[in-house]
């Protein structure tokens, strides 16, 4: 992965949902904390970036042709009910099998990625991730968003080996890279988002010292 790229593709979320909202609210002012927060529960609850941004538009479209169009949106939580709309529209669709095969398709590329880096990996990490693999295609885990949390659950304990499997010199450069990178963000971006975009730019930087993919069926969605 490029330089930065970690850190860019996990603040370029907020970014763009803070871009999308100011354009179609017509107002240059900035974000609240709470409207950062808001998108960082966004991110927290795996909503997909076009699902939040086809929720603000839902909630501007809709504002276009009601009794307040002509009041100034103060927040970014005006488009809150609409994004969460927009969310349980997603679910539902995946539920009921219309976007099951790009799911089946993203599955497949997952789990061909994890097999690419199987040979590569020392002992520890080969057993935890050919489990991993086996573990894929069973049923169990259920589709869409419960599957995407049980991903979630695995890509937390895989984390634990992958920083164990650095030791504490690497983990620490690594660290020190990411914080380098946040220091464009660090204007913009409230702390708690800043921690948010640190945590998971980790992630990022940990698996791909190991040639391994997110395990995530909707990065990039």
């Amino acid at each position: 992965m490029a330089q930065h790229e970690a850190v860019r593709q996990e603040a370029s979320y907020y970014q763009a949902i803070e871009e999308f909202f100011v354009e179609r609210r017509g107002d240059p002012l900035l974000l609240s904390n709470a409207d950062w927060t808001l998108i960082r529960s966004w991110r927290l609850a795996g909503v997909p970036l076009r699902v939040v941004l086809r929720g603000i538009a839902d909630a501007f479209d809709a504002r276009a042709h009601s009794w307040a169009r002509d009041r100034k949106v103060g927040s970014l939580r005006y488009c809150e009910g609409e994004v969460d709309q927009a969310f349980a529209r997603w679910q539902r669709a995946l539920a009921g099998g219309l976007e099951a095969d790009a799911a089946g398709r993203a599955q497949a590329r997952l789990r061909q990625a994890l097999e690419a880096a199987l040979p590569a990996l020392e002992r520890a990490l080969q057993v935890q991730v050919g489990s991993l693999v086996a573990a894929l295609d069973s049923e169990s885990h259920g589709q869409g968003a419960a599957l995407e949390a049980w991903l979630r659950e695995q890509e937390d304990r895989l984390l634990v080996e992958l920083q164990r499997a650095s030791g504490a010199q690497r983990l620490q450069a690594l660290q020190a890279e990411v914080e380098q990178d946040l220091a464009p963000y660090r204007p913009r971006l409230p702390e708690r988002i800043l921690s948010q975009v640190r945590e998971e730019s980790l992630r990022r930087r940990l698996l791909e010292e190991q040639g391994l993919p997110r395990l995530s069926l909707f990065e990039g969605a």
